[in-house]
């Protein structure tokens, strides 16, 4: 006797193979993220974090700029939040460095060894479980990319010291991510 698949479990069989193999690979047609909508609650969470507002003594937010941002990006497929900050210091990278090390630590952060595509001077931390997972990443534009992007008073600013910018970023749902990128 042949075997026979009948008309109405076709699709149903389709359906089960495609959800299986998109969870097998990390990938999910299920998520309710897939756009920007309905995630401003992530957002002011964000926003908020105490880190972004608590710079090294001495740093200060640009003159030459607003440093603050928000945004949610959602043209890769699911939706990406992140906010931050940019500041400009007198001192040291490695003083800002010590300094977000001590308090990301303090407030339950781990730093991750993961330097993919990133400067030495880069260090991205995680906190949270699936569904309120987040990174942390402090990094030091070149003063040259503040030129390009925000004007020449902006980068002759980040040219006298150590800017930089801290920056907290999460899925939309909060599903785990890591510092790869």
């Amino acid at each position: 006797m042949p075997f026979r698949i009948r008309p109405g479990r076709t699709a149903a069989l389709l359906l089960s193979a495609v959800i299986v193999a998109g969870g097998l690979s990390g990938c999910s047609l299920l998520t309710p993220f897939k756009t920007c909508e309905g995630t401003e609650a992530r957002m002011k969470e964000l926003e908020s974090l105490p880190l972004l507002a608590s710079p090294p003594p001495g740093a200060s937010a640009p003159r030459t700029f607003d440093g603050d941002y928000a945004e949610c990006a959602d043209d890769s497929g699911d939706a990406w939040l992140s906010a931050g900050r940019t500041y400009t210091y007198p001192g040291t990278r490695q003083e800002v460095l010590d300094h977000y090390r001590k308090a990301a630590e303090a407030d339950g952060w781990r730093e991750s060894e993961q330097k993919f595509g990133r400067s030495p001077w880069d260090v991205c931390f995680t906190k949270g479980e699936d569904g309120r997972s987040k990174v942390l990443d402090v990094s030091f534009p070149p003063a040259h990319f503040i030129t390009d992007f925000y004007g020449p008073e902006a980068g002759a600013e980040f040219a006298t010291g150590s800017g930089f910018d801290i920056t907290v970023g999460s899925e939309a749902d909060g599903a785990t991510t890591s510092c790869w990128s």
